[in-house]
Formats: C-alpha cells, structure tokens, sequence
C-alpha cells in the first residue's frame, strides 16, 4: 500500500495515499473511538450542502482567479450533498472540539476530491488547500450549528409528512368506526359510552397537534449563524461574504434560511436545540399513550377487552402457540422512550455551553437527528403497519354495552339520576343488564333505549332540554 506524508502543527503522519481524508481526520479516528457511530449521512449531506454555500458565494467575490480549481471545488461539495462521499467521513459522531474534527473531515475530502478532478495526486495542499480554500471564511463554529440546523430541517420535513398521512388514517378509522357504540373508560375503569370512532378521532386530534407544532419547528431552527464564523463577530471573513453567504444557503436548499440578528448570541446560544427537542418529545408522549391504549383495547383477545383486532405481524411466541403480540406498538413505544431519553441528554448539553461557544454539539447532534429519525420511522410503520389495518369486533363492543353499568349514564336525560342509580344497584343484585331491568319495569321501550345508546346519541354534545321532558 502507498502512502503520503502529511504534517500539522503536532507532527507528520503516513496517510494512504489515494485517500481523500488527511491528518486531521486520522487524529480525530484515534483520538475518539468513543460511540463507534458513524456521522450520519443527513448531516454529511447537511455539511456538503453549507460548504457548496460558501464556496459559491466566495466565488461570487472574486476570491479565486482560476475558474478549473472553483469548478472542481464546487462540484466536491456537490457531490458530499448527494451523499457521494460518505465513505470518507470517518470521524466518531461523539468528538471534543465542538465538531472541528467533522469539519476538517469535510474540508480535507473536498479538497482532496477537488484534487482528483483536476487531476493532481492527493495531499496537494498547495493547489486545494483544506483550510485556506475549503474553509475559506469559515469556522466549525458557524458551519456545524448551520449543518446540523439544515439536516434537522429536512428531517422534520419528513417527520411532518409522515405525521400528515398518520392523522389521515386515524381519520379513516374514524369514519369507518363512526357506528360502533362501546365502553368509554377512565382510571381504567368502566365510565360512559362513546364510539369508537370518537376515539379514533380523538387521535387523529392528538397527532394533528403534533403535525402543527413540528411544523413550526423549521421556524426556529432557518436562523443561523453562518458567517459569525469563530465566535459570531464575522472574524477573518470579507463583509460583503457575510451579508450574501447566507442568501445563498437559502437559493441553494430552497428553505427560508436567515441570517441571526445578533450572530454573537446564536453562536453562543443552543436552547433552540432544546426547544425543538421538547417537541419532539411531545410527539413522542402522544404516540406513546396511543401505542398504548391500542394495545389495551386489542388486550387478550379472548381472555382481554378485545374491542380491536390489530394486524398480525409476527408469531408471538416461541412456547405459546398462537399467540400475537402487538409488536409494532411496542416498537413504537420504545422509539418514543428513547426520544424522551435523547431530550434529558440534549437538555444537559446545551446547558453546559460556557461563554461564547457550546462545545457539546456534537452530542445535541447524535441525539437531535437520533430522534427526529426514529418518531419518522415510527410514525410511518405505525400507519402502515397497524393503523391502516385495525379491525373492530362490533359483537364483542355491543355485549360489553349489554352488560357494563356504565350504560346507565346515557340514560340520564330520560330517567334521571336517582333512578339511574337504583337501575344499576338492581341490575348488579338480580344479576341482570341494564336494558332487562328498565324495560321489564316499563320504564323504557327496547326501541327509547336503543336510541339513547345509539352512536348519534352518545356522541351528541350535552342533550336539549325537551329530552328530560320527554
């Protein structure tokens, strides 16, 4: 195997010779061996894209007169933005240094692809410099936050639609269950009817919420700090690239990229990241209590509630025939243990930052993109895999009615409380249901009790006066 001989201010090391990584990446891989994570391609492709940013834009100033190199240069970041390059990145996702040895990853596989294309060996650094071109008027600490902001982005893109066609098919189920009286409960314990489809709906409800505020999300996150470059005060970069850089970004992503008003406080500050987190989150709480009140009520089924029958996706068991579990419920949940997880982790990092830099992103990034990540997968699985096919056993909702004295509440309106009362205590001592009781004793019409337990009645919002007269 060939090598190259690469120095820094430390010393020189042997690099193999047609790698396109340099020195500084082959430090970083000895120096954390931390998580044995990889870089996520999303903010490799984030970083490509931020690079290409500011290379055009200093191309835009004049900064280079020799048009070959510019068009090796921005084709290199082309292709890091379309995901040609990952190999190359190989630094730890954990690293000290507030993400410098992702960014010197970046820059020394750009400048040696540029190298590449223009035909020169590798290492040149004379004629594509990692530092002095790729870097030009740059810092890790206004392109990482801004890379990490843009991956972020993209992502909740996804999440968002994938949250979209989630509430569609709880919308679905609604109108399809919109018939279906059953047991409503609280405290896990008999309460009043409703419908099945209000529950459905009442899902839809929840996950439509959370569709809307990771949507708002992209709102914090469009303001960056690129052009602050070291500490947001625009140190060793031309005035008119930090007025433009940052136009660019937005022409290049076609994302409502601005320039943060006080670039010193948003590279000092990560609290958006904590922001963002928290509703991530949120997200994640709702899918949790749904995952779970679906698994209660497909619960048996034979010895459990049973009021929905999900989709069968694997053998349950590998000693009790037969059965099935509601897995894909259960890896939703635990997609959403782990956001909530990833959201102390994040909370601890950006509270730690100290002046006028927060060296812990790195961590916010593993943990940030982890979670928008999983809820998307989550979210799309749980659709597909379960929503779209969830069944209702009407007969079993129907004899739970029969029997339950929950029943009782929806004849409030006609009967009133204390006869309610004393239906229920009559119907517990003669073991008998609801409906034998009024109708033996007259007070109802088996056609006034099914109305008032009709699906249109139980779902009607309070009940007018004249149906107490009646």
């Amino acid at each position: 195997m060939k090598y190259r001989i690469e120095q820094d201010a430390l010393g020189t090391m042997d690099i193999t010779a047609d790698a396109l990584w340099g020195i500084h990446t082959a430090r970083a891989v000895e120096n954390f061996p931390f998580s044995r994570r990889p870089v996520p391609a999303s903010i490799i492709a984030a970083y490509g894209t931020v690079k290409l940013a500011c290379l055009t834009t200093c191309n835009q100033l004049n900064v280079w007169d020799d048009a070959a190199k510019v068009e090796a240069m921005l084709r290199a970041c082309s292709e890091m933005a379309e995901g040609l390059l990952n190999e190359s990145i190989l630094v730890d996702l954990m690293q000290g240094g507030a993400g410098t040895s992702l960014n010197m990853n970046v820059n020394e596989t750009i400048a040696n692809r540029s190298l590449q294309l223009l035909d020169k060996p590798c290492g040149d650094y004379t004629a594509v410099s990692a530092t002095d071109d790729i870097n030009r008027y740059q810092s890790t600490n206004d392109t990482y936050p801004t890379a990490l902001k843009l991956a972020a982005i993209r992502g909740i893109q996804s999440l968002e639609q994938n949250l979209v066609a989630l509430q569609e098919a709880f919308q679905a189920k609604e109108k399809e269950f919109a018939h279906i009286v059953k047991i409503g409960r609280t405290q896990c314990q008999d309460a009043v009817l409703t419908t099945l489809g209000r529950e459905m709906a009442a899902y839809a409800e929840a996950i439509n919420r959370d569709r809307w505020r990771v949507y708002k999300c992209i709102e914090r996150l469009r303001v960056v700090n690129l052009g602050g470059t070291a500490i947001g005060t625009g140190l060793a970069a031309e005035r008119q690239y930090i007025f433009r850089v940052v136009d660019t970004l937005r022409e290049i992503t076609h994302i409502g990229f601005a320039r943060a008003e006080n670039l010193i406080e948003c590279t000092q500050n990560a609290d958006v990241f904590v922001e963002v987190s928290g509703i991530l989150k949120a997200c994640a709480v709702s899918l949790m209590k749904i995952c779970n009140d679906l698994r209660f009520m497909s619960s048996g089924p034979d010895a459990g509630i049973g009021e929905i029958r999900l989709p069968a996706r694997a053998a349950g068991s590998s000693i009790m025939p037969g059965k099935v579990n509601p897995v894909i419920c259960e890896s939703v949940i635990q997609a959403a243990m782990q956001t909530t997880g990833n959201d102390v982790v994040i909370t601890q990092a950006c509270a730690a930052g100290n002046l006028e830099l927060n060296a812990f992103l790195p961590v916010v990034t593993a943990n940030l993109l982890d979670s928008i990540d999983l809820l998307t997968t989550a979210t799309d699985i749980l659709r597909r895999h379960c929503v779209e096919g969830i069944e209702a056993d009407e007969n079993r909702c129907k004899a739970f009615v029969e029997n339950s004295t929950a029943v009782a509440t929806a004849l409030l309106p006609a009967l009133g409380y204390d006869t309610c009362e004393k239906i229920v205590e009559q119907a517990n001592e003669k073991n008998k249901t609801i409906r034998q009781i009024v109708t033996e004793q007259n007070l109802l019409t088996d056609e006034q009790f099914d109305q008032l337990t009709s699906a249109e009645a139980v779902c009607q919002l309070g009940f007018r006066k004249q149906q107490r007269n009646e």
